[in-house]
């Protein structure tokens, strides 16, 4: 499993192993009940606290997308995928709908729109 820490962001640490885990997840690369690095096995690889993967693993099982059990370790929950396509499902309409406003209050037709999302999306 490789995360990449990037220090050209404002995005904390244990957020950007966070979102590349669970990016990992909904890609297929990680399955379910696959292992996943333990901290502070993560930390030693990624050069940074014990701690900070510790928050990230908090959030990634508070948000159903890891089980941890003592003594065996945290695995890629069952009930993941779901809930973040959920989630990012709202995230996209909250996008459109401020997309739509702009188009309908500058005169752009939906048709116009509907080409562009559909340019947008296929995109790769």
């Amino acid at each position: 499993m490789e995360i990449i820490i990037s220090s050209n962001t404002s995005k904390p640490i244990y957020e950007q192993i966070t979102s590349q885990i669970k990016a990992m997840i909904m890609s297929g690369e990680l399955q379910t009940g696959d292992p996943i690095p333990s901290m502070r096995a993560l930390a030693k690889s990624i050069h940074v606290s014990v701690i900070t993967v510790q928050k990230a693993y908090e959030d990634l099982q508070r948000d159903g997308f890891i089980e941890t059990t003592v003594g065996r370790g945290s695995f890629v929950s069952a009930q993941n995928k779901d809930f973040f396509q959920e989630e990012q499902q709202r995230r996209a309409e909250e996008h459109l709908q401020e997309a739509a406003d702009i188009a309908r209050t500058s005169g752009i037709p939906l048709s116009k729109m509907l080409e562009l999302l559909t340019i947008f999306y296929q995109e790769e």
